[in-house]
Formats: C-alpha cells, structure tokens, sequence
C-alpha cells in the first residue's frame, strides 16, 4: 500500500514539473499567485515557471532515487536525501529572485 501511495506523489509530482516547465501554472508557486499585480509584474513569469518546474523535477529525481533503493541508500549518496533537497530549494529560491526578475 505504502509503494502505491508513493508511486501517485511521484506521479504528481512529475506532471505538476512538466507543466511547470512548459512555462504554465504560475498559479502553482506559492507566493506568487498571491502577490499584486505591481509584484508580479516584476517577474519574467515563464522563466520563473520554468525555474520552479526544474526544481521540482530535481526535488522528483531525488525522492525516485530514494524509493528506488527502499529509502536505504548506500553509505555513498546518503547525503543526497536531506541536503540534495536542501539545496535544491536553495538554489529554486536564488534563481527565482535573481534570473526571473525583469530589468
């Protein structure tokens, strides 16, 4: 049952990235679909759906690996659960606010 589950948030997870990084959703990213229109007219709204889209795929590659070794991984890429996403959300975050920002 718990493989079931894990398998449809992976799923989700994976389709909501590919409409993220076909530049649609905006409405997806918190936050942002909040905000004013003053505010979000400073935004390249698709590169930032984009930015986010990647993000999230990253975020998908990393738990896909975690489930695939039966969330025991190897004393190698054991790092890779809580900083790979750690840094993950970092670097969504510093992109956001530097590359999606119109001039």
């Amino acid at each position: 049952m718990n493989d079931i589950v894990i398998l449809v948030l992976l799923c989700f997870m994976g389709i909501l990235s590919v409409i993220l990084l076909s530049g649609r959703g905006s409405f997806l990213i918190a936050g942002y679909n909040t905000s004013s229109k003053e505010e979000k007219a400073q935004y390249n709204e698709k590169r930032l759906c984009r930015v986010v889209g990647g993000g999230l795929a990253v975020i998908t590659l990393i738990m896909g690996i975690f489930y695939y070794y039966n969330f025991e991984l190897p004393a190698a890429i054991n790092w890779l659960v809580p900083w790979g996403i750690f840094a993950a959300a970092a670097i969504i975050m510093i992109l956001a606010s530097l590359v999606c920002r119109k001039k």
